[in-house]
């Protein structure tokens, strides 16, 4: 291979190209692939990060293993790498978490750091090129196709100089995928975790899939994975020789995707904007409720939180959902749809209500969640009519309420349900 590789330390390109570290500031963390300077979709995701950013706003956290997560009721958010040595992992219920890894500092979540921290990244982003498509919060797909000249580089010493970039300014780090298409960056981007810069080529796309499991193929989730099973499939490879007839038993109509996902094919775009589909908030308690009266002011709060997010975002929701686990950990959503478009914490709050009453009926409830869906525009919502003025009056009020929480405080103004003990 002939091919100088790229310091991802000092960003060098090394003289010798059978070198094993650098030349010029003796780091191994050396890129070369064949195909390294001709890719230009990527995918990058924040390694660890809200567990990341709380390290970086408390330095004695650096070398200690961190939970991000709720009470022992609730689930792990995300842990760093020291906490996954002990084998903590995201979505683990807390108490499993901390029997595995009883001196972790435990943090619970805040939503607005990290959202600050993740609109820095995405800032970041948008400077190398508008193609960029969120996935969540901490990670998204770029395409870099013809900005070799906009940033003196190809795609991969772009994406090696904003690795840095991310590590100087905001105090986090990143790991990067870079491929042809989308399935394969966001495979790469897992190798290496974290800090990470991984390439899937078009020569070796189809060998490096070959004896990989077929549940790396998003849309083949336990299920799909457990009738494939029955028929011989296990490995990706094995996908491949399936019948498309017998495939689409098992996988429906979305085979022919998995079919050409199997062989490295993957046709979607990097889209810019992602359409919000839904807003909501949810919360774990620390010991199961059953009664109405104890859950109510607690849906109450969280329809403020996702009347909040609405209005940030200028967005609109015209139906909401209620959702609920039991103690056994099964999901209840209840939905009403046909509503007419609203930001306000009342209008979202009541027919979640009425859902929440007919659903109380002894059941012990672990966890309860609140969610405007079917979005749309702000423009459209909380208009009134002649029939209706009163979400006028709502509108007028909450607008103020807003104003002295900004001023003084989320606690400056509470509804009497708050003040309800629970």
């Amino acid at each position: 291979m002939s091919q100088a590789p790229l310091c991802r330390d000092c960003l060098a390109l090394s003289a010798d190209p059978l070198a094993d570290r650098c030349t010029a500031c003796g780091s191994p963390r050396l890129l070369r692939h064949k195909e390294r300077d001709s890719l230009s979709i990527a995918h990058v995701d924040c390694d660890a990060f809200f567990a990341a950013v709380e390290k970086r706003d408390d330095p004695s956290l650096a070398d200690k293993p961190v939970i991000i997560g709720g009470g022992k009721r609730g689930v792990v958010s995300t842990a760093c790498y020291v906490a996954r040595t002990y084998g903590v992992r995201s979505a683990m219920p807390m108490f499993q978490a901390l029997k595995l890894c009883p001196h972790a500092v435990v943090i619970k979540p805040n939503g607005e750091k990290y959202s600050k921290a993740g609109r820095e990244v995405r800032r970041l982003m948008l400077e190398l090129t508008p193609l960029v498509e969120p996935v969540s919060i901490d990670e998204a797909f770029l395409d870099l196709t013809g900005t070799e000249r906009l940033h003196h580089g190809s795609p991969a010493l772009t994406l090696a100089r904003f690795a840095h970039k991310v590590e100087r300014e905001i105090g986090i780090s990143i790991s990067v995928g870079l491929s042809y298409n989308k399935f394969l960056a966001k495979i790469a981007s897992d190798l290496q975790k974290p800090r990470g810069f991984s390439i899937i080529g078009r020569e070796e796309a189809a060998d490096f899939l070959a004896d990989k499991p077929v549940g790396m193929i998003p849309g083949i989730g336990a299920s799909a994975q457990a009738r494939l099973a029955k028929v011989g499939v296990t490995l990706i490879a094995h996908l491949r020789d399936v019948p498309l007839k017998t495939l689409f038993e098992a996988l429906g109509r979305d085979s022919q995707r998995l079919s050409r996902l199997a062989w490295g094919e993957d046709r979607r775009p990097v889209t810019p904007e992602r359409e919000t589909k839904s807003i909501s908030a949810e919360t774990t308690f620390e010991t199961d409720l059953r009664s109405f009266e104890d859950l109510e002011p607690i849906l109450w709060r969280l329809s403020e939180k996702v009347s909040r997010r609405l209005k940030a975002a200028g967005l609109a929701g015209r139906s909401v959902t209620l959702k609920l686990k039991d103690k056994d950990f099964r999901l209840l959503t209840r939905t009403r749809s046909g509503l007419a478009p609203t930001q306000l914490a009342a209008r979202l709050f009541e027919p979640a209500r009425q859902l929440l009453k007919a659903s109380c009926d002894g059941t012990a409830f672990r966890l309860i969640g609140i969610g405007a869906a079917d979005l749309c525009d702000a423009a459209d919502a909380d208009k009134g009519d002649l029939a209706d003025q009163s979400v006028v009056r709502q509108a007028h009020m909450e607008a103020a309420i807003d104003k002295i929480r900004d001023k003084f405080g989320a606690g400056a103004v509470q509804k009497g349900i708050v003040l309800r003990k629970t």
